[in-house]
């Protein structure tokens, strides 16, 4: 049951945002919806063009993913080839903990020191911008890149890098030209799902980037503001009447959202689907075209790089096209004309150097929000309710609140996704219906948070009568994580070997007898790991709960499902962004928030790392 309820439950969603964002087109064609360049719904003519708000979502995730990948990748080549076994275990939870970070707590960050570096030293008038947006998202990004990839990278068999140093190869050598091209799936998997990030966050950007739904001008200024997408619908849901054509407008755009997540989800398909079959040796034997295209290969590539720097002089900007030309002519200069030991340690110098930048990113965050917030920390801010707009007094209810969600959240999500994801591996076979089904979780996985706050507004709250409560909260949450936790499962059962399945069957047990006692107990650290990343998530998720769960200030803890919370993240926001001479409860409530979340990533990794040396095949 619990199967088939996590699987109905990724086609309900999207069907039901479906159906609430068809609408719109009464009012206004497809057209004009997507190419249309104003946004103005609440004007006197009402405007619906979204071109400004995806050209942005664009713009700003190009600018992150410039910053995420290479800084990404070569993280991940040092944590599993280079880093000794004491470093990697520094490198490898600190780079997590990256992800532990709220995306609240970014856009704080962002909006106090970011932001304002940007406008002093640009002398501009407010350095809410473009450039903020991609370069807290390139952040937020690099936690998925590096521990995908890193994991695509230290699952190269060994022989490779064995048959490789045999014939005289550098260790950069056969870095660079048998491991990353053997990762090379995985590595692309990490950089989707980076974009993915991107793409879907709201409240980072939402605080950062300026919310002006306009096209920089010219296109390629980054120090422009913008609004994205996902800005739109934080920003709008809450001051939108149901039912109105501003409301559909809205889903409207969460589907467009859902659009491209779909064309992502579907491109890294295809890609990957390449890739393995060009590994394996599965795929078709060359033809004449690919004969005559392998006499080129050389300019065929040539050709590519000089049309992606085309590409990103177009989009974003001519310098930094100009910048990757650099890096690609000495990518090319070095090889031929530099001998390999010097190549090997100009190249781990740099990598190196990324993972310093990487450290020193998280170090200065982490370090200015303790800095800065230890001084509210006493024991009348943990225990007592806000006073003053927040100005004052505690914040006993938000934290007890944010326990609340996240608990009630797990509760649900980890039966159900757990179960769904031993139906899918152990009990069905590949088939159509199957990869449909993986394909809507993987749709969902890559679903912005702020849609599941608009599904949760829409169907719990109002369609429902369950109101801003703690239970549409809890289950909004719960809905959100639900595809990770399936997705991790399904993994981590797929990596126990077949040979033990067949083995307890051999022996007379029963199907369940060998899931529940063989296949389960070694795969508990990937399911550990789905646990954290979506305790993770639902603990510093804002976007979700904004229209499903949380107010304000609340001097009284919840006395029911049915009541609403205060929540850190959400009460952060607020402080933030709305009121004036907070500045030391903002920075207690981040500390906190961090302190929170951080702590939960903590011992997850611990209790993850017990069960890994503990299990040996």
């Amino acid at each position: 049951m619990t199967a088939v309820f996590g699987v109905l439950t990724v086609f309900f969603i999207l069907a039901f945002l479906v159906i609430d964002g068809i609408p719109i087109f009464a009012t206004v064609s497809p057209v004009e919806f997507l190419f249309g360049t104003t946004w103005n719904p609440t004007g006197a003519i009402p405007a619906y063009g979204t071109l400004p708000l995806w050209i942005g979502t664009v713009l700003v995730t190009i600018g992150a993913m410039v910053i995420a990948a290479p800084l990404g990748i070569a993280c991940a080549i040092v944590i599993a080839e280079l880093a000794s076994p004491r470093l990697k275990a520094v490198f490898k939870p600190a780079t997590e903990l990256l992800a532990g970070i709220p995306s609240v707590v970014y856009g704080f960050f962002g909006l106090i020191v970011l932001t304002d570096f940007i406008r002093v030293n640009f002398d501009i008038p407010t350095g809410e911008t473009w450039l903020a947006g991609s370069v807290l998202l390139g952040i937020m990004a690099l936690p998925t890149i590096i521990s995908v990839s890193e994991d695509a990278i230290s699952a190269v068999p060994k022989e490779y890098r064995e048959g490789s140093l045999a014939l005289g190869t550098t260790r950069w050598q056969t870095i660079s030209q048998v491991i990353v091209p053997s990762a090379l799936s995985g590595i692309t998997a990490a950089l989707i799902l980076g974009i993915g990030r991107a793409v879907g966050e709201t409240m980072a950007v939402l605080m950062v980037t300026g919310n002006a739904a306009i096209i920089p001008d010219p296109i390629y200024n980054v120090l422009s503001p913008i609004r994205t997408l996902t800005g739109t619908l934080g920003i709008e849901m809450g001051e939108t009447a149901i039912g109105s054509a501003h409301y559909h407008a809205l889903f409207g755009v969460a589907l467009l959202l859902l659009l491209i997540t779909l064309a992502v989800n579907l491109s890294a398909t295809v890609i990957l689907g390449h890739i393995h079959a060009k590994q394996t040796g599965s795929g078709k034997g060359p033809g004449r075209l690919s004969a005559l295209l392998a006499r080129y290969q050389q300019n065929l590539k040539i050709a590519a790089v000089a049309f992606i720097l085309l590409l990103v002089a177009f989009f974003v900007s001519p310098l930094v096209a100009l910048v990757f030309a650099l890096i690609g002519a000495a990518l090319w200069y070095i090889p031929s004309h530099i001998q390999p030991r010097h190549q090997q340690n100009i190249a781990f110098s740099l990598l190196y150097v990324a993972i310093a930048v990487v450290l020193a990113a998280l170090a200065i965050i982490l370090g200015y929000i303790v800095i800065n917030g230890l001084p509210a920390i006493n024991w009348e801010f943990l225990t007592t309710a806000p006073r003053a707009l927040g100005r004052e007094g505690g914040i006993f209810p938000a934290i007890i609140g944010t326990l609340y969600l996240v608990t009630g959240a797990i509760a649900i999500a980890l039966p159900i996704g757990v179960g769904a994801a031993i139906y899918l591996i152990e009990y069905t076979r590949e088939n159509i219906l199957t990869k449909l089904i993986r394909t809507g979780v993987d749709l969902l996985n890559g679903t912005p948070s702020i849609v599941f706050g608009l599904f949760g507004f829409s169907f719990l709250v109002l369609y429902l009568n369950l109101g801003i409560s703690l239970i549409a909260g809890q289950i909004t949450l719960a809905l959100m994580v639900l595809p990770t936790v399936i997705r991790t499962t399904e993994e981590a059962l797929r990596s126990v070997p077949t040979s033990f399945r067949e083995g307890s069957l051999a022996l007379g047990a029963t199907q369940w007898q060998t899931i529940s006692r063989v296949v389960i107990p070694p795969a508990i650290p990937g399911i550990i790991t789905g646990a954290i990343l979506s305790i993770g998530r639902a603990a510093g998720e804002t976007a979700p709960i904004m229209f499903t769960a949380v107010v304000f200030s609340s001097r009284y803890l919840p006395s029911s499902l049915s009541d609403p919370v205060m929540a850190l993240p959400y009460h952060l926001y607020i402080l933030a962004t709305n009121v004036p001479g907070a500045e030391t409860n903002q920075y207690g409530t981040a500390l906190v928030l961090i302190t929170m979340v951080v702590g939960i990533y903590l011992v997850a990794i611990a209790v993850r790392t017990h069960y890994q040396k503990s299990i040996r095949w």
